[in-house]
């Protein structure tokens, strides 16, 4: 397992799913009400259903308990399959974000406030770094100062340029 890998990240070499348009999800940064992050993990789930996600993203939260999937439902405290059974039902990201709510625990503003750090952060100065920069060197990006996150990773990866 590689270190881009570790944190949600495709792979270097995109793979294809057989005969359907592929795309890549939103952003880490799209927000449902005030949290990030949770619209990426639906979008992945949608996709993957369709057939349309690269077949190298992850989705779910088996491979390792510091994908993003995995902290994210651990921190609304849901289960990944139940989750991804109610969003190939159907509705907004806010629906089922509130499904959510329902079943695991609404965190508060400050709590949300917190996970955005972490998740925005993830990769700088951090236990992650060292495997960051690893992601950034095997996609010839070694110098670039843009990407300081594993969510700017992901969106140079996707042809989006990193926030500043």
């Amino acid at each position: 397992m590689n270190a881009t890998q570790m944190e949600n990240s495709p792979r270097e070499s995109a793979g294809k799913t057989s005969q359907a348009i592929v795309q890549t999800p939103c952003s880490d940064y799209k927000e449902t009400n005030g949290l990030i992050y949770f619209a990426r993990m639906l979008d992945k789930i949608r996709l993957r259903a369709e057939g349309r996600l690269p077949d190298d993203y992850f989705t779910g939260v088996d491979e390792d308990p510091t994908f993003f999937d995995a902290r994210c439902t651990r921190f609304i405290r849901v289960n990944y399959d139940e989750l991804a059974k109610r969003t190939l039902q159907g509705g907004s990201d806010e629906e089922i974000l509130e499904w959510c709510f329902d079943r695991g625990r609404k965190p508060n503003q400050e709590e949300i406030e917190i996970w955005n750090a972490f998740i925005a952060k993830r990769g700088w100065r951090d236990s992650s770094s060292a495997d960051l920069q690893a992601a950034k060197e095997r996609n010839g990006w070694a110098n670039r100062d843009d990407i300081q996150t594993w969510l700017d990773l992901h969106d140079a990866e996707e042809g989006r340029t990193p926030k500043r």
